[in-house]
């Protein structure tokens, strides 16, 4: 028996070898690594570890604690992390801080619910103890987010998070509000807000979302009283989608610029409303639809002037009803009055409109003047009712008061007995519905309803002693920020210029209160001591302190015999989480003030990216942040929005149960976060297919460095293509470090899979199996090509680790058993020699010369003339000079993975394979010559040079002689 029949050819290979398993098992893996995690301490130690370098804080925005985790928080908290992970790898101490919102409606209404269902009635519970128990409820859901956010891999101070209900930040917020108290910021007033039947409490924008509605409208007459002696027996006509206004009328807007006319009833076809003779002032642009709405015939008659509408004084439609609408109504001239639909004449109630409000108290003087009461009327209470002050549809009436809204957020009766009393004094011109956007409450998604009710605000345009308004403020902050994309800035600055002032006051129970004194006339208390008091007592007790038996005289001491009143309203949610930037930022030695960045979705620019920024430029004149990031939101995969109505809902839980935490975090990092993003099985799949290709990259790499000794090759002595790869890695960490920068993960994500994906393994890992694996194992390029392996290992596993925590850790620590974590490493330095531009031009050439050769080989493979490219000798026919220059001193055999190629310096002829795109290059398949190698299936012409090993080529043989020189044979 010879030597070459006794040897396995295959066990002399150096083959990868590695227990990095190919299937990731995630689902099961992952939740291991987080107890590591916890165990390890692993937030400690990144804490140790990044002592003394400079902070970089991602100041985290609160979610709210009232259930579990939706795709929304996971795609917050993936980006959120990466940014903290990619800064902490790249000489930061980046510490994450996660704070949850713990106060407000949601939390409130769930513990009504539950007594409801007990049959106990809320009013009847003392303050406290109810409050106690919204308390106990948002700590339960703290407890179980803070689990899913580990279980997504996020790595942050979860044994010391902030949230608003901690009895420091309660007192912190307190703090904040005295801060607008004594500057004289804060002020009660009565203004028309956006209420909540349903929860009965104001709402601010934030709080505000739209959805359709069908309205009642109609178009109301009302006559001319005085002023227009031409046109006393006319009415001007009205137009408005909430007839339960019509109550609270005081006035009628026009504007100059609008041209209006005088129409009279020819004939007419409906069962009320105007008849044959009657005289109607319309804008022109809107007459016919009107007449015609209305089933009338008409002609017009003339003109109807500006001067002519500011002469006159108008009766209100309802006088003689209820006897309480006998009083003039005059017109006024307004700039957001348009003859886009309607009449061309604004219906003003200022108790139910930011418009109509603005525009009576612009002219409260000159309508006092003509005696007119310029009392804004309650015509509407808490509860949707009509008040008094709607005589003859309040308590007043028989049957007691009609409502708006009910407590279920459906219509009530208000609309129908308005419109009832409107056609029994003749004073309908027509009626109908209408489909449109309506506010709704985000949390009940039931309608609101614009109501004058006393609450408590913050200026936006009050002089602050130094020549500038929180307005102005907040404005140049907008200016002075970064704002990624750049669209948040405009987004956000035409907010914050069309804002009205800031209302702080909920009429609830569970939050902060408004901790201040009042008199009668909402004059607030300026008093240090007793503000000190307070905030002491909230330090030590928490904001409950407020509502404890004893409290006013507690904290007013000596001044508790004066006519000061305890405000009772809780401060608005949105204060609360704008207030974190002190109680964390501010008052945490391991964070710092201003962040360096928020993040956050789109939709904050009207919440916590508002109200932070008005919070701080109103205490301390900017803004928390220097940076601001929005992300969009999740679609299903045919960009429909999530709804559990449609089915279409994707769960994060399941996504990791599925397929792993690591599987919904490189989604995240693969989209354009900026825009709205899809989510579903395909999309998943395609993410899943690319992880697999990653990880199968990365162990091959662990594979392979098992044959790695530690030796090193110096650059001048290592191949061109192992130069080249040392190039790639030197421009991918350009390209990752500005992408982590930039917040562009996607460009980071797409570089690295694609190298590890088109440059490793279709290119290099592929040409230098066979030096790896068979190349005797003092080679020299077997050696540098291990060298650098080992570096784009290295490389490649750190820029991952923050888009991959488990998988990365995985694979470091398979690598360096004896490693604390991945995570505790910093970013590689590259070194400057590792660029050659000039050598990455060369090869660009090379790799389009072969592109065509693959090419051809692939159509042989296809058409099964050859199996491997192994038993192929290509003739490439290369005429152009560039390209010839840059091949020849390459041997294009082994990088087309060949065993011979001819290559010539001419045209290609006719039938040659050719690419288009690489002009002057043809292929000309043939077959390989020689003898197939038995240990690299290479084929030779030197196979059994060697007799000891007649089977192998020379270069085999020479491998096997040393592996026999070391016993391993």
């Amino acid at each position: 028996m010879t030597t070459a029949e006794k040897i396995d050819y295959s066990k002399t290979l150096n083959l990868p070898q590695t227990d990095f398993p190919m299937r990731a098992g995630l689902p099961q893996n992952e939740p291991k690594l987080v107890e590591r995690w916890q165990n390890m301490n692993l937030y400690k130690k990144l804490r140790e570890s990044a002592a003394g370098r400079p902070l970089y804080v991602l100041h985290d925005g609160p979610p709210y604690a009232n259930g579990n985790i939706h795709i929304g928080h996971a795609l917050n908290k993936v980006l959120k992390d990466v940014i903290t992970r990619s800064f902490q790898m790249r000489g930061f101490n980046s510490n994450y801080v996660p704070g949850w919102d713990c106060h407000g409606l949601p939390i409130e209404w769930k513990i009504e619910e539950k007594y409801r269902a007990e049959g106990k009635n809320k009013d009847e519970v003392p303050v406290n103890e109810f409050r106690q128990e919204c308390r106990e409820f948002a700590q339960h859901w703290i407890d179980v987010q803070t689990a899913e956010f580990k279980r997504l891999g996020i790595e942050g101070d979860f044994e010391k998070p902030y949230t608003t209900m901690n009895f420091h930040a309660e007192a912190r917020i307190a703090g904040e509000l005295l801060k607008f108290a004594m500057s004289g910021q804060l002020y009660r007033g009565s203004k028309p807000v956006m209420w909540s039947v349903v929860e009965r409490t104001a709402l601010a924008e934030a709080e505000v979302e739209y959805h359709d509605y069908e309205s009642d409208t109609i178009w109301v007459k009302f006559p001319i009283a005085s002023g227009a002696e031409d046109l006393s027996d006319a009415h001007v006509v009205i137009w408005t989608t909430t007839p339960w206004t019509i109550p609270g009328n005081r006035a009628v807007a026009y504007s100059p610029r609008i041209s209006y006319g005088l129409y009279e009833v020819t004939a007419a076809e409906n069962d009320f409303g105007p008849q044959a003779g009657e005289k109607l002032i319309f804008a022109d642009a809107l007459a016919e639809e009107s007449f015609t709405k209305a089933k009338l015939q008409y002609k017009r008659l003339c003109d109807v002037s500006s001067d002519d509408l500011a002469a006159m004084t108008l009766a209100h439609p309802l006088k003689g009803f209820g006897g309480g609408y006998e009083f003039a109504v005059p017109m006024l001239a307004g700039d957001h009055v348009t003859d886009d639909a309607g009449t061309g004449f604004v219906h003003t109630a200022p108790g139910h409109g930011r418009e109509d409000f603005d525009a009576w108290m612009d002219a409260a003087k000159d309508v006092a003047a003509k005696g007119i009461d310029t009392r804004i009327p309650f015509t509407v209470d808490d509860a949707g009712y009509f008040t008094k002050d709607a005589p003859g549809f309040g308590p007043d009436r028989e049957g007691g008061a009609a409502r708006v809204i009910d407590d279920n957020g459906k219509k009530g009766d208000a609309n129908k007995v308005v419109i009832e009393a409107l056609i029994g004094a003749n004073a309908l011109f027509a009626r109908g519905r209408l489909k449109h956007q309506y506010p709704h409450s985000w949390r009940s998604k039931k309608p609101v309803i614009f109501r004058n009710t006393p609450q408590w605000f913050v200026y936006m345009d009050e002089d602050l002693g130094d020549g500038t308004t929180l307005r102005s403020r907040a404005l140049k902050a907008i200016d002075d920020t970064r704002f990624v994309p750049g669209a948040g800035q405009t987004r956000l600055r035409a907010m914050i210029e069309d804002r009205p002032d800031w209302v702080l006051s909920r009429q609830r129970a569970w939050g902060v209160p408004i901790c201040v004194f009042a008199d009668a006339d909402g004059e607030v208390l300026k008093d240090e001591a007793v503000n000190a008091r307070i905030l002491e007592a909230f330090e030590a007790e928490g904001a409950d302190a407020w509502f404890a038996e004893g409290a006013r005289e507690r904290f007013l001491g000596d001044r508790a015999g004066e006519p000061w009143q305890m405000v009772t309203d809780i401060l608005d949610v949105w204060f609360d989480s704008g207030s974190t930037h002190t109680f964390t930022l501010e008052d945490r030695p391991d964070l710092k003030w201003p962040a360096d960045v928020y993040l956050e979705g789109s939709d904050q620019h009207r919440g916590w990216f508002h109200s932070s920024l008005l919070e701080s430029c109103g205490t301390r004149g900017r803004a928390p942040y220097d940076a601001v990031i929005t992300h969009g939101f999740t679609m299903d995969e045919d960009g429909r929005k999530m709804s559990k109505s449609l089915g279409n809902v994707v769960v994060p839980q399941e996504i990791i149960k599925q397929s792993g935490a690591d599987i919904l975090r490189l989604w995240v990092m693969t989209t354009d976060y900026w825009e709205d993003q899809r989510l579903g099985k395909n999309v998943i799949q395609t993410n899943v297919d690319a992880y697999r290709k990653m990880r199968n990259t990365i162990r091959w790499m662990l594979g392979t460095l098992a044959h790695d000794d530690g030796e090193d090759v110096a650059l001048a002595d290592m191949p061109e293509l192992e130069r080249l790869m040392l190039h790639r890695i030197a421009e991918l960490d350009e390209v990752v470090r500005k992408g982590y920068d930039a917040f562009d993960f996607k460009r980071v994500t797409r570089a690295l899979i694609d190298f590890m994906v088109v440059e490793l393994s279709a290119f290099y890992f592929d040409v230098r199996k066979d030096a790896l694996y068979c190349d005797a194992l003092s080679s020299q390029k077997r050696k540098a090509s291990l060298v650098v392996v080992r570096h784009l290992f290295d490389n490649l596993v750190k820029w991952l680790a923050p888009i991959l925590p488990f998988t990365t850790e995985e694979a470091w620590l398979a690598r360096y058993p004896d490693a604390v974590s991945v995570h505790l490493e910093q970013f590689c330095e590259i070194p400057a020699e590792w660029k050659n531009d000039e050598l990455a031009a060369k090869w660009r050439k090379v790799r389009q010369v072969r592109r065509v050769v693959t090419g051809a080989l692939e159509i042989e493979r296809r058409e099964k003339r050859i199996g491997s490219s192994l038993e192929a000798a290509p003739i490439v026919h290369v005429a152009d000079a560039e390209l010839r220059a840059a091949i020849a001193d390459v041997d294009m055999a082994e990088i087309s993975i060949t065993s011979d190629i001819t290559i010539l310096d001419s045209e290609a002829p006719a039938g040659a394979f050719v690419l288009e795109d690489v002009k002057g290059v043809g292929v000309v398949p043939a077959m390989a010559q020689g003898t197939k190698c038995a240990r690299s299936w290479r084929y030779t012409n030197d196979v059994g040079s060697d007799p000891e090993f007649p089977d192998v080529s020379a270069r085999d043989a020479a491998a096997l002689r040393e592996l026999k020189a070391l016993g391993r044979l």
